[in-house]
């Protein structure tokens, strides 16, 4: 009787598995990831309640004390241990306090490319309690001077291979910003913060000092794009640091896992999501100053690197790459990033092994996120049920010629269905809060929208378009609007256009992205009208744009036009130029294509568009 009762229970166990994975395969996988997402929670809640209000910083602090000998950053062959970071940051944190009138809610802006005193003045400026305005290193001018402003910083630190930069910019800085340099030798009107490091104190700093009475505070700003005109600064609080800090964890690493990071500590991948990933993990990080396609995998082998962050195109390059024997003799096993095509995907797992990768989606300031928590190719991430009850997000119908969300006969927006690519919305409530931008409220005023659904809903407009697969998996289609993204960055339409605009024989510039088989993202182009009686100065237009740009910002294509399309509320269209793209057979107005060689615009002919095609210029 008993062993028939066995029999009974084991074979409708059997069927039950059998029918979970025909009817829910990724059940355990969500059920898995959700878990993690939800013990996050529990965690932050539990400080809370303690009132312990734990800090990514706080975090170092105790791995510093409990492993002070493992190694946190190798760079360039040197090692740099917990105790190692924790002892310089305090140099950096005592040199402030004797020579600055630095106190606690400050903010700081940091000009440095990738390298230790980056995290070393990151973490010194968070012991004393400042807000730390990370700049992008690839602004100049205008653009800088903006940032800067933007963040109302008390101080400046710069890197010493970027002080060319700010001395440009020195006479136009506010009176109370005091400039500081990371050099020996400095020019006038900069203090050097190297040479008083050398003689600064390495004692530890009073935790009072930093400790937050609220999660919610800010700790950083990131300069991102956003959606118009020039970069703004999103607020980013101590609450996004740590969610973005447990994304390694989440994604499967360990304190043993040594984490090879390229990408630029500017952003918020970078930094947040590798630096304070490895802070929130015990790990060790591999930084490197800048990414090298060819240098890539001897690091990755030399170092016994397990994981890498990457960007799409980080990807492509290493795919571009010629091949070489043992590809697959490495230690990697994971990939972590956003924005890989899915040939892409494919091409570099049947090159270079069994290396799982995560994908990933989130922006800077976003509220919302997802992770490809399965490893299926081509999804950004994945959503249920129950992640919809944590994360409350839409995807709404998005008319292109009008740039802007379609509503109902009642003024409601509209759902898209399954498999349609819509725009995506998050919801902004209490629990899960929009921090905005530093600065004007009017920027972040047009990142949300009101009475969605209803009346006195409000949600965060992301600007990506969106598709929902019938299995729940998400999909990366399209950036809408004033925005798009080349060499994995954002780039902003209104600011390359006023850029172009300066000139004294442009009449109006409309910029925007243009598909080109084999890139990620769209490469810049912009349609001109000339002034009256003004003739095109190519060379000068190249020299503008060269220098007032970061390099990935530069149109590499320009349009000439007699007038060009407006909305009803004379907003310049955008959606026929970017189907049109820069294709001169389907073009009858004059095309020109950015030649660095040659320094100027010149004439883009068949030829040069069939060679861009097959990939025999190299954009």
């Amino acid at each position: 009787m008993l062993l028939s009762w066995l029999t009974v229970v084991g074979a409708g166990m059997v069927v039950l598995h059998f029918l979970q994975k025909l009817l829910f395969p990724y059940f355990w996988d969500d059920f898995w990831f959700l878990l993690k997402v939800v013990l996050v929670g529990i965690r932050l809640e539990k400080y809370k309640k303690r009132g312990e209000l734990v800090t990514v910083l706080d975090k170092f602090l105790c791995h510093a004390k409990r492993q002070p000998r493992k190694p946190f950053i190798i760079y360039e062959g040197d090692i740099y241990t917990y105790q190692d970071v924790d002892k310089r940051s305090s140099r950096v944190a005592h040199v402030f306090l004797n020579y600055s009138s630095l106190k606690k809610g400050d903010t700081v802006a940091l000009l440095m490319s990738n390298e230790p005193d980056f995290i070393h003045v990151w973490f010194g400026l968070a012991k004393l309690g400042c807000v730390v305005a990370f700049l992008n290193s690839n602004i100049r001018a205008n653009s800088l001077l903006n940032c800067i402003r933007t963040c109302g910083p008390t101080a400046l630190v710069v890197g010493a291979d970027l002080l060319g930069s700010v001395e440009e910019i020195l006479p136009s800085l506010p009176e109370d910003i005091s400039v500081w340099g990371m050099k020996d030798s400095v020019p006038q009107g900069i203090i050097s913060l190297k040479e008083k490091l050398g003689t600064s104190s390495d004692e530890p700093v009073s935790r009072s000092r930093h400790v937050v009475s609220c999660l919610k505070s800010t700790c950083l700003y990131i300069f991102t794009s956003g959606t118009t005109g020039l970069p703004k600064a999103a607020v980013i609080s101590q609450l996004q640091v740590l969610r973005g800090s447990a994304a390694l964890w989440a994604f499967g690493c360990t304190a043993d896992d040594i984490v090879y990071i390229t990408l630029p500590l500017y952003h918020s991948s970078g930094a947040i999501l590798g630096i304070s990933g490895c802070v929130e993990l015990g790990a060790t990080c591999v930084l490197k100053k800048k990414f090298s396609a060819s240098q890539f995998w001897s690091d990755c082998k030399k170092h016994d690197v397990t994981v890498f962050q990457y960007i799409g195109e980080l990807c492509r390059y290493l795919c571009k790459q010629p091949k070489r024997e043992g590809e697959k003799n490495h230690k990697v096993r994971l990939a972590i990033g956003n924005g890989i095509r899915s040939e892409v995907w494919r091409e570099f797992l049947d090159r270079f092994g069994n290396i799982k990768v995560c994908e990933l989606y989130g922006a800077t300031e976003a509220n919302i996120s997802f992770m490809n928590h399965t490893g299926k190719i081509g999804a950004v991430g994945r959503t249920n049920f129950f992640y919809k009850l944590l994360f409350t997000f839409d995807l709404i119908k998005f008319d292109f010629q009008k740039d802007e969300p379609m509503r109902n006969e009642q003024g409601w927006c509209i759902r898209v269905k399954k498999g349609e690519p819509g725009l995506l919305i998050s919801r902004v409530h209490a629990k899960n809060p929009f921090f905005g931008y530093a600065g004007s409220y009017k920027h972040t005023k047009n990142k949300l929208l009101c009475d969605v659904f209803k009346k006195g809903d409000v949600y965060l407009n992301t600007g990506d378009l969106i598709v929902q697969d019938q299995d729940n998996f998400l999909y990366f289609w399209d950036r809408t609007g004033d925005t798009f993204r080349w060499k994995g960055e954002n780039v902003a339409t209104t600011e390359v256009a006023d850029v172009i605009g300066m000139l004294d024989f442009i009449q109006e510039a409309n910029v925007y992205g243009v598909a080109i088989s084999g890139y990620e993202g769209r490469a810049g182009m912009a349609s001109i009208i000339l002034k009256p009686n003004k003739s095109l100065d190519l060379e000068k237009l190249y020299e503008q744009v060269v220098t007032s740009l970061p390099a990935y910002a530069c149109p590499r294509f320009l349009r000439i036009q007699e007038k060009m399309e407006t909305t009803g509320t004379f907003k310049l269209l955008k959606y026929q130029l970017v189907k049109e793209g820069f294709n001169p057979l389907k073009i009858s107005d004059p095309l020109y294509f950015m030649d660095n060689l040659k320094k100027s615009y010149v004439s883009l002919t068949r030829e040069i568009y069939d060679q861009i095609m097959l990939g025999e210029i190299k954009l």
